[in-house]
């Protein structure tokens, strides 16, 4: 069990976080232990629970916020607590469904709209929903429909169905006071402006690398990337943890033991992200939430992609560097990327060198990087005139799930005639690859319905795909020629209509 005893003064070597207004300081962890672990078995917060320990059903959500990288303010966002690592909660603040509590007996309005709308049944989603809501009204004053739709993608329920959940979402505002300049009321009833809140975390915020152990399994979480250069080579053997979205299933799913964890989320120069004349550079532990947005503002095509990618509460914790070393062949980002032109920095305590994305894979899980080295940014070249960059995927489930099959096309026509074609497709193979044959068969070529068609036959040439519970090989293999069909038919105006615009309102 973590000693979850309350600071009475600093320790550098034990993780500090706040919850409830107090700060909570535990010197010893398992490096490898839930937040919802921590929640339930420590703390005896049983209202957060546990449905499937892989960060799919929301049962588990909890809130965290974060000062940003300037020091001066916070983000609120929802996480998973089921495949969060307690030593992650370093630095940050913990809200839990237990934390809208106040001395009155009040419920929070988004406690209150969940009541009135009746949208809770057996109740044991409603923490989730709760807290998913509760981040909802205290980032986004007056949602539509489509971010609500988003805003719950990570929550599952079983009893009531969504619409009196959805209908709660649109009245939460209407249910009580509750300033959404201030972001809960603390169990005294006191409401606490965001000014104590910066200046509680900034209080606990660490400048030097934070490094804690038990029974000879250690975490260490660098705050600078020097410092995270000297771990991995004194470490050479340890696992890079980002967010934790796939890491953490290793654990709770796989049950692996993780000897050594170093964490990338405090290097500063790898939270940080900046836009130059050519490139787009972003750091390897730049959550997806914060990437995207700055991806889609230069790509607007890339935005159906990102809005099914995932939950709002993996977007949260995960990053696109863990999304690209973690180097899955369902990834849904290195598609696009591999399309773009993308590049990654690899950085070592040797050094830096500079790779193309479309060398970075060399086989199933097997990447670039040496021992000692680590993804530092990526770098996205920005969008030339003329040339158009979509991607598409298709899943069973339309929200939060992993493609069967993901395709990129960056494409550039002059006088009817394709200049210049790049094209890359997950799912379809071990790594994420370029379809070189599917490009040779179109550079140069007429853009009509013979030459997409001979393009649409050379993927046969580009790939033999598997099947498996996603998809069948032939499956695959026709839903391959149908993204390229429907990238001709988009960019001759003969569809409009996205699949993100089906069964949608607001």
């Amino acid at each position: 069990m973590a000693d979850s005893s309350k600071s009475r003064q600093s320790n550098i070597d034990a993780i500090r976080f706040v919850l409830d207004g107090e700060t909570i300081e535990i010197e010893s962890v398992d490096p490898t232990r839930t937040v919802l672990q921590y929640l339930r078995e420590d703390l005896r917060r049983t209202g957060t629970k546990e449905g499937c320990a892989e960060g799919d059903c929301g049962a588990c959500t909890v809130v965290v916020a974060e000062l940003n990288s300037d020091g001066d303010d916070i983000a609120l966002r929802a996480i998973n607590s089921c495949i969060q690592f307690l030593p992650t909660l370093d630095g940050k603040e913990l809200i839990t469904v237990e934390s809208l509590a106040s001395d009155s007996a009040d419920l929070h309005p988004v406690q209150k709209a969940m009541v009135e709308c009746h949208g809770s049944q057996c109740g044991f989603c409603t923490p989730g929903f709760v807290m998913s809501l509760f981040a909802l009204y205290k980032t986004n004053a007056d949602p539509t429909r489509r971010d609500v739709d988003d805003a719950l993608a990570g929550n599952l329920c079983r009893c009531t169905g969504y619409r009196p959940i959805i209908a709660a979402a649109q009245s939460m505002y209407e249910r009580g006071t509750a300033d959404r300049n201030d972001w809960l009321r603390q169990p005294c009833g006191k409401q606490v402006p965001p000014r104590d809140r910066v200046e509680k975390l900034l209080s606990i915020k660490r400048q030097s690398a934070l490094a804690v152990s038990e029974n000879g399994r250690k975490y260490i979480a660098p705050t600078n990337a020097d410092e995270l250069a000297m771990a991995l080579r004194d470490n050479p053997d340890a696992t890079i943890l980002a967010g934790g979205t796939d890491v953490g299933l290793w654990v709770t799913k796989q049950h692996r033991v993780l000897e050594t964890v170093i964490y990338t989320g405090q290097v500063s120069e790898l939270r940080a992200m900046s836009v130059n004349d050519s490139h787009i550079e972003i750091g390897a532990a730049v959550s997806l939430s914060d990437a995207v947005p700055v991806i889609v503002e230069h790509y607007p095509d890339l935005h159906e992609l990102f809005i099914r990618f995932a939950s709002p509460p993996i977007r949260n914790a995960g990053t696109l560097g863990g999304n690209i070393a973690n180097g899955s062949p369902i990834g849904d980002s290195m598609p696009a990327l591999m399309a773009a032109g993308a590049t990654l920095v690899l950085r070592s305590a040797e050094g830096s060198r500079e790779v193309s994305l479309d060398d970075f894979y060399h086989d199933y899980m097997v990447n670039d990087l040496q021992s000692g080295e680590f993804l530092a940014t990526l770098r996205l070249p920005l969008p030339q005139v003329g040339v158009e960059l979509r991607s598409y995927k298709i899943s069973k489930r339309f929200d939060q799930d992993i493609s069967a099959v993901c395709a990129a096309f960056r494409l550039k026509l002059e006088d009817d005639k394709v200049a210049d074609v790049r094209i890359a497709f997950g799912g379809m193979a071990a790594t994420i690859e370029r379809a070189l044959k599917c490009e040779q068969a179109l550079q140069g070529q007429k853009w009509n319905e013979a030459s997409v068609e001979r393009a649409m036959d050379a993927l046969a040439e580009d790939f033999a795909p598997i099947g498996d519970m996603r998809a069948s090989a032939d499956y695959r293999h026709r839903v391959s020629r149908n993204f390229l069909r429907r990238l001709f038919l988009e960019s001759r105006g003969e569809i409009t209509a996205t699949v993100y615009d089906y069964g949608r309102t607001g």
